[in-house]
């Protein structure tokens, strides 16, 4: 199997150690624990502030290119931005210089997200429902998936987590080709921020999107899938269940969605041909 991508040099660690107190009934135990690295990561659009998120102070540039795809200011096959990060003593700020088409859809969608956004989640500061789910276009049609990789890539990305070795605390994103071999694997402590250094190495690296899936640690609501969708993406598979609005999200988008059964076994719940099918409610009790 090759070695994933290797991370961008870290400006600060991503994981420390702290003293803890196990408390059983042998009596107090004192513990050198692992925790990781949570940074508040400012990002600002030629100088202007649009958020500030929580999340592992690491792949810098990586996070900058997919949180801009992400949030829809840079079509993926557009172009790097110009991106420099500048670390204070209170977190990071990510300056992200956009140009051309990228610069005029920034400028005519322009929003600043008003809140801090935590790293559970991919909403926090949006002023309007308006903003919430952006026109997606189809994503282009791809192979079918084996869906007996899944679970072989599923254990193959456990050893490539050592944030998550270390902390129990971190989710990972990462691409699986149509082989079932891992190409790039991204950690964070926030889901939304491992899928968006996902993105962003992937672009960084030239690396195509129809010629593999997504393959995340955590459950899938619809902003995952938009972030996918937008990425270009032709399957998501998720470790936890997807959410009604993120199997509807899927659908418009032609996006083949997968998570795991209770019992460890691949579910497919849409597939380019899925459009039209319907969500039918549970029935009463």
């Amino acid at each position: 199997m090759n070695r994933p991508l290797q991370h961008l040099a870290r400006d600060a660690p991503v994981s420390v150690t702290v003293n803890a107190t196990c408390k059983d009934r042998g009596g107090d135990e004192e513990r050198l624990v692992c925790v990781a690295e949570e940074t508040p990561i400012a990002f600002r659009y030629n100088h202007f502030p649009y958020a500030v998120m929580m999340a592992t102070p690491d792949d810098f540039e990586d996070f900058a290119v997919g949180f801009s795809v992400g949030e829809g200011i840079v079509a993926p096959g557009s172009g790097l931005p110009d991106i420099e990060v500048i670390a204070c003593d209170d977190g990071v700020t990510i300056d992200i210089s956009l140009k051309g088409k990228d610069l005029h859809r920034y400028l005519a969608t322009r929003r600043v997200r008003q809140l801090r956004g935590h790293t559970s989640c991919g909403l926090c500061g949006v002023a309007d429902l308006d903003d919430v789910a952006r026109p997606l276009g189809r994503v282009r049609k791809a192979a079918a998936l084996d869906t007996s990789l899944i679970l072989p890539a599923l254990d193959a990305l456990r050893r490539w987590q050592p944030l998550s070795r270390q902390t129990r605390g971190a989710h990972a994103s990462a691409w699986v080709d149509l082989d079932g071999e891992l190409l790039i694997v991204r950690e964070d402590v926030g889901r939304h921020n491992a899928l968006d250094k996902l993105i962003g190495a992937m672009m960084r690296s030239g690396s195509a999107v129809d010629g593999g899936f997504c393959l995340i640690t955590s459950r899938c609501s619809f902003e995952m899938v938009q972030k996918a969708a937008a990425a270009g993406f032709p399957a998501l598979v998720s470790v936890g269940a997807p959410t009604t609005h993120a199997i509807r999200l899927a659908r418009a988008a032609g996006l083949s969605l997968y998570s795991l059964s209770r019992d460890g076994q691949p579910l497919q719940f849409t597939s380019p041909e899925s459009l039209e099918e319907p969500i039918c409610p549970e029935p009463a009790n």
